[in-house]
């Protein structure tokens, strides 16, 4: 459904993606994860036609994003990082806006149905300014699904949200994926990518470094880790199994931690840096 060739962008010297190259299949949910900086906004706005790649291809459906724009924007919705709504005017209204440029039919009963699904229908007339964090986050995938895509991109949908408000919109995803719409995701919540994504792809420094879903990840890597702590320093090695595991703790001193790995460590291990960092 979402394919990148060799995907390149540059911005003067500074290369912002690297050579990426994957498939995202068609009714997946997909997660670039990586810190700031990454590559991962920047891959987003060249599949929803926002940005030219300096080289490589991207297709959306069976549309190149540079040859078939407006192909690839029919089939698109697209939930920014930034809280890009209108905010002096109201969510009903924000939301009739978007349906007029996409031609939605019946709009009326459109717009009901979205903000009733999205939860803020009791707010609909309130101007958006009045909205907290999370309801606007809402509106933003309520906006961006209401005509019905074939695929959702959405930036770091959770970021500055606080956990129960983030737990809601990992509901919403889920919905929208139980419907059968393809989603690309990106964030650096490791959790949030073990809750939502199929597979996840690891980006650092505008290169994919690794690609696969979250378990054989840590599979490849080691599903138990050992956890040390020396002069106030954490570190950690992990190991394919709780017995490999035991076995090493028993030949470490000072204050030791078994636990099963997370992506965190994944990328760590792959990267040699923290996902935030």
């Amino acid at each position: 459904m979402v394919q990148l060739i060799n995907l390149t962008k540059n911005f003067g010297a500074l290369t912002a993606v690297d050579n990426v190259s994957l498939h995202v299949q068609e009714g997946e949910v997909f997660g670039l994860l990586g810190p700031n900086g990454a590559g991962k906004t920047t891959i987003i706005r060249m599949l929803n036609t926002l940005m030219t790649p300096s080289s490589g291809s991207a297709a959306v459906g069976s549309h190149d994003v540079i040859k078939k724009c407006l192909d690839v924007k029919k089939l698109i919705g697209v939930v920014p990082q930034e809280l890009n709504l209108d905010r002096d005017i109201t969510g009903r209204q924000n939301l009739r806006i978007q349906g007029l440029l996409r031609k939605v039919p019946d709009l009326d009963n459109s717009i009901i149905s979205a903000l009733s699904w999205a939860g803020i229908e009791d707010r609909a007339d309130d101007v958006v300014k009045k909205y907290s964090g999370g309801m606007q986050r809402r509106l933003l995938i309520a906006r961006a699904v209401m005509h019905n895509p074939s695929v959702l991109f959405l930036d770091e949908p959770t970021v500055g949200l606080d956990p129960q408000i983030r737990r809601t919109i990992w509901d919403l995803i889920k919905q929208l994926n139980k419907k059968g719409i393809t989603i690309l995701i990106t964030t650096h919540y490791i959790e949030e990518a073990e809750r939502l994504c199929h597979r996840v792809g690891i980006l650092a420094k505008g290169k994919l470094i690794a690609c696969d879903t979250p378990d054989a990840l840590k599979t490849g890597c080691g599903h138990f880790a050992v956890e040390t702590v020396h002069d106030g320093v954490t570190d950690f090695r992990m190991f394919p199994t709780r017995q490999d595991a035991n076995l090493f703790a028993e030949t470490m001193n000072g204050e030791i931690l078994i636990r099963q790995s997370s992506l965190e460590d994944v990328f760590i291990h792959l990267t040699g840096r923290k996902i935030g960092a």
